[in-house]
């Protein structure tokens, strides 16, 4: 299996797997935008010559978007092999080579955010144990921050204290999101339109830095709503998936509607 390392040469004209094909679309360009300005930073983007999704992106965790404390490791972004994709063994063609390029690079070890259960968007544990990964570090309400150290005597890896740490959300819905995935590019105006329509209070917090990221108040940057300071879903929300949120919201006491 040839595998395809994205880089500034080939950036423009090779599909990124996780967003739609057309080169012009608002989420494609969006994630491209946010790649191109990881890669000098040490960003791997690497993918099977395949149709589909079959890829892995990391990066050195000191330039994660991620609030974790893991000096000289390596950070999955995501490993993400899908469909009729899976059981070719991709994955662990994929994930091999991310420790092999990271041993090289001298690397301690890996790190990978996941949760108690298989859930979208976060890896999956019952592979990443299989895989040698262990569970290191914990946040609510199911996050773990799991982690392959090439060797066991290095200090371990855990969460920055601000996930911890929800006392300046403001009240209402509070969504956390970044350019890291493609697909906050179309959903998230979908629903601050959603919330603007139905007089719901409804704040954005565009992480635009890493600095930023590596203090922001979830473990999963990429998406994160949270109502009246509580988390509520790391999961990208669709319309109809929100509109099923505010009608439970707003059988509860609140100031929304």
């Amino acid at each position: 299996m040839n595998l395809i390392k994205i880089t500034h040469d080939n950036l423009e004209l090779e599909h990124i797997c996780c967003a739609l094909a057309d080169k012009k679309d608002l989420q494609v360009m969006s994630k491209k935008n946010w790649l191109k300005e990881r890669l000098d930073e040490g960003l791997v983007f690497l993918k099977c010559d395949v149709q589909g999704k079959c890829f892995i992106e990391y990066i050195p965790a000191e330039y994660a978007w991620a609030p974790i404390e893991a000096k000289d490791y390596m950070y999955i972004n995501c490993l993400w092999v899908s469909g009729q994709l899976k059981g070719h063994g991709y994955s662990n063609l994929l994930l091999d080579k991310c420790i092999e390029d990271s041993k090289e690079k001298g690397k301690k070890g890996l790190v990978i955010l996941s949760s108690k259960k298989k859930m979208g968007f976060l890896s999956d544990p019952k592979y990443m144990k299989y895989k040698g990964f262990k569970t290191v570090d914990t946040a609510n309400p199911y996050f773990e921050l799991m982690y392959l150290p090439f060797d066991e005597s290095i200090n371990k890896p855990c969460f920055n204290k601000a996930v911890y740490e929800h006392k300046n959300i403001p009240k209402g819905f509070t969504l956390y999101y970044t350019n890291q995935c493609p697909f906050t590019a179309k959903y998230v105006p979908l629903l601050e339109s959603m919330a603007k329509e139905r007089n719901v209070v409804f704040h954005t917090v565009h992480i635009k830095t890493r600095e930023d990221a590596q203090n922001a108040p979830t473990p999963f940057t990429t998406f994160a709503l949270f109502y009246d300071g509580q988390f509520v879903t790391h999961e990208i929300l669709s319309e109809k998936k929100f509109e099923k949120i505010l009608i439970n919201k707003s059988t509860e006491k609140s100031p929304i509607l």
